[in-house]
């Protein structure tokens, strides 16, 4: 999922524009045995530098349980 941010200006060039893209990752433990993408983040990437931002966000529970079952 890509989307953009009306109001974003980089923090390294000034640049305006950019693009939003979700990023999943495993936990540790267990989590990772089964390669369960239990952590997600947004990541902004201004478009000019490449200069990118991570922020936490929160997997709802369906989408837990997708991911375990493709995860196999």
């Amino acid at each position: 999922m890509n989307a953009t941010l009306a109001s974003y200006r980089c923090a390294k060039c000034g640049s305006t524009t950019c693009e939003v893209v979700e990023v999943s990752t495993a936990g540790g433990g267990i989590a990772r045995f089964f390669n369960f993408q239990s952590r997600r983040f947004s990541a902004v990437v201004c478009d000019r530098c490449k200069f990118t931002e991570f922020y936490r966000t929160r997997a709802s529970g369906l989408s837990k349980v997708l991911d375990f079952i493709g995860s196999g």
